[in-house]
């Protein structure tokens, strides 16, 4: 762990200059007395390193020491470190952030920074918070490290059942995270929410050394989209929610008017829940024409709340 910690001094001073003791043993969350020991210990491997006493003073690297990370361009370096803007519950992303940081060249260090400073991603809200899957940090380790699991998991349609699987890798889509993995050499995707219990095996993953993630999991989107049983809703949307109710179809079909301030249009869902749900969500800026068995679940949806508030 003082390696670590020593490179992590080496790269905070490459990144910002002269800091005081009190500053990187604030970074580091370790003591000054620490922090001084490991600057005498860089400073004897040859790291030129000084200490300037008194108001004013820090401890600083030799100006031209620093080591260029060679073949990453300033587009690369601003799209990953503006992707660790975010709050990473992780510190040795954060770690390696500051390592690309310090490393990058002058010429593409300051802009980098200045672009991770204008994005930031959370994954709660302004409402509630987004509570963590229990077991994606046990998974995590798993899918890095190569090993197989045994989990209990309940699907869509089937209660919880016993699995063992060979985790090819994670992926964070919408609001959930997914992990592909073989399940008797065929691959599936889990969602992550959904596992129950998590025993991490001491055998090896069967899997592909090289892996596209993004490709394979595609795969499984557009299948599982393909298999939902589509509806298509004739309707009439207000103008000011139009752009927030298409957005939740699969796709516009066709619409047409607007002069009124209303569009007469088709849109395509999900399913017959899908379309219900986000018909009634709009309440009376939508209304449904068709399918007759949407504009009924909808109609029935109307009256008892109506006479929920007349009671």
């Amino acid at each position: 762990m003082r390696a670590d910690r020593l490179l992590a001094i080496l790269m905070l001073l490459q990144r910002r200059g002269r800091l005081t003791a009190s500053d990187i043993a604030s970074e580091l969350e370790v003591s000054k007395r620490t922090v001084l020991r490991d600057i005498d210990a860089l400073s004897t491997s040859g790291v030129p390193v000084y200490t300037d006493r008194g108001r004013g003073g820090g401890i600083s690297l030799i100006p031209g020491y620093r080591a260029d990370l060679t073949g990453l361009t300033l587009e690369e370096a601003k799209a990953l470190l503006a992707s660790g803007a975010g709050r990473v519950d992780s510190p040795h992303f954060a770690s390696a952030m500051r390592k690309v940081a310090a490393a990058l060249p002058e010429s593409h260090r300051a802009e980098a920074n200045r672009a991770s400073q204008r994005i930031l991603v959370r994954p709660d809200g302004f409402v509630w918070p987004t509570p963590p899957d229990p077991h994606l940090v046990e998974l995590q380790r798993a899918v890095i490290d190569g090993l197989r699991i045994r989990v209990r998991y309940s699907s869509r349609t089937a209660p919880a059942a016993e699995r063992t699987l060979d985790p090819i890798g994670l992926v964070f889509a919408g609001s959930h995270w997914y992990l592909l993995a073989r399940r008797d050499g065929v691959e599936r995707a889990y969602r992550v929410s959904r596992v129950e219990e998590l025993t991490v095996l001491a055998e090896p993953a069967v899997r592909d050394v090289q892996v596209d993630l993004e490709a394979a999991f595609l795969v499984h989107w557009n299948s599982f989209r393909n298999s939902l049983p589509k509806v298509v809703v004739s309707c009439l949307v207000r103008e000011d929610v139009w752009e927030a109710l298409s957005a939740k179809s699969l796709r516009v079909h066709s619409r047409e008017g607007g002069a009124d301030g209303w569009w007469r249009a088709e849109l395509e869902f999900a399913e017959d829940a899908h379309a219900v749900r986000t018909m009634w969500a709009a309440g009376p800026a939508a209304v449904a024409l068709g399918p007759p068995r949407i504009r009924e679940e909808l109609t029935v949806r109307a009256i008892d709340t109506a006479a929920r508030y007349q009671a």
